[in-house]
């Protein structure tokens, strides 16, 4: 097969990587691509906005599958742009894909088919969010409806906090038009879990759990970033409560999906937590996520392109999805100033004594210039540590994230530290 990924981060690495690994695929593609994926890929100078343009390529390079990789354009469409043009496109078309597109969509189908999730209200008005706010307790969750890049949520400690993330997304418009409506959420305190699931409309077959590090630095601290790091499996919460997320929370959801004239077909990501009232949903995205593919797929033992086909073609339910036991620790290093503004065109050092120490290296925001690999977006690079357990995985993972080396380059120390205590 000829198959082309849309997108050029981390989680676009980590999938090309496992399809790379299909025997059933003969050439891959990738838009717009990154340094790493150049060196397993042919990338495609394409942005993933430019829906004609990529339908015209894949055209023209005979394309029998198309994986789509990021957010933007699954909202935006993307999907229905490629089945129209007659080329098949794994992911949720625009109609499903607005569980992720649209936080008042998402709360308000959880509201109405009774899924656990934070209370909430939503507002258009920047004067009546505001009054609401304040009557409300800290700490509070205000998110911009629309996509943001990872950075709409801001979970506000102190009341002076919310209304500054209030005014900036409805007044200040730091977040453009994703700003226009927005959320006002309880906070929920617990652990994190991430939940992806391959789903074919009512069919959900989960992936192993995962566990995010959102916040820039350590110990939870600092502004929301696109993810600082990530672990898997979770040694630290029992079996019973990552089954109870799956039954109460993804596979009600799959089937309100359907119900509501939206099947979804692709993968389905829940951010959970994990309260003292049990699991509860914080957020869906319409993709796999950002950096807990990088340390799934390597655990994944069954053909990605197989099942990719299976749940195109309605036969997820037949499948038989195999995981390996290993733990994988994935440390991101991001660039100086991320998640605000940061430098590019740093050199980078180091990865191929990484690679060499038996670490995964995913290029998340690298590029090549004058024949030297450099910095060219806020996070850079995903480095996966393999082991038997947490623990070596994570001193793996660190290990050769200390041999990586660029100016500016900052990491949180703590990733995975959780699941050791």
């Amino acid at each position: 097969m000829r198959i082309l990924v849309i997108g050029g981060g981390g989680r676009e690495h980590a999938i090309c990587w496992a399809l790379k690994k299909s025997e059933k695929v003969k050439e891959l593609f990738c838009a717009p691509g990154n340094a790493g994926i150049g060196q397993i890929a042919e990338c495609v100078p394409l942005a993933v906005s430019q829906f004609d343009e990529l339908t015209q390529f894949a055209k023209e390079a005979s394309i029998d599958l198309v994986f789509v990789g990021p957010d933007d354009p699954l909202a935006d469409g993307i999907v229905d742009a490629f089945e129209a043009a007659g080329i098949p496109a794994f992911g949720p078309d625009k109609k499903a894909a607005e569980i992720e597109g649209s936080k008042i969509f998402m709360k308000n189908l959880l509201k109405k088919y009774n899924i656990p999730t934070a209370k909430y209200e939503t507002f258009t008005e920047y004067e009546s969010a505001l009054a609401y706010l304040k009557e409300q307790a800290t700490p509070i969750v205000i998110k911009a409806d629309g996509l943001a890049a990872g950075k709409g949520v801001t979970v506000a400690a102190t009341m002076e906090e919310a209304e500054k993330a209030l005014r900036e997304a409805m007044v200040d418009k730091v977040f453009g038009d994703a700003g226009n409506q927005i959320v006002i959420e309880e906070f929920l305190e617990g652990q994190e879990m991430s939940i992806l699931a391959f789903v074919d409309g009512e069919t959900v077959k989960p992936m192993v759990p995962a566990q995010d590090h959102k916040p820039i630095f350590d110990g939870d601290k600092g502004p929301n970033t696109g993810g600082m790091g990530t672990y898997t499996p979770l040694p630290h919460i029992e079996q019973s409560i990552i089954d109870e997320s799956i039954v109460n929370i993804i596979n009600l959801t799959a089937k309100a999906m359907v119900s509501e004239g939206r099947p979804f077909r692709g993968v389905l990501f829940a951010g959970l937590m994990i309260t003292k009232d049990g699991p509860k949903t914080i957020e869906f995205n319409a993709r796999m996520g950002d950096p807990e593919t990088q340390v799934v797929l390597p655990r994944l033992k069954t053909d990605l392109v197989d099942i990719v086909l299976a749940a195109m073609n309605g036969r997820l339910a037949d499948l038989d999805i195999e995981w390996s036991d290993e733990a994988a620790v994935c440390v991101v290093a991001a660039s100086e100033g991320y998640p605000a503004t940061y430098p590019k065109g740093r050199v980078i050092t180091g990865i191929a004594d990484a690679e060499a120490q038996g670490a995964l290296v995913f290029h998340a925001g690298t590029a090549l210039k004058d024949g030297e690999l450099v910095t060219s977006g806020g996070r850079v690079l995903g480095i996966v540590g393999l082991g038997r357990d947490i623990a070596e995985a994570r001193a793996r993972a660190y290990e050769a994230n200390s041999v990586i080396q660029f100016e500016g380059k900052q990491n949180r120390t703590d990733i995975a530290a959780k699941a050791l205590v």
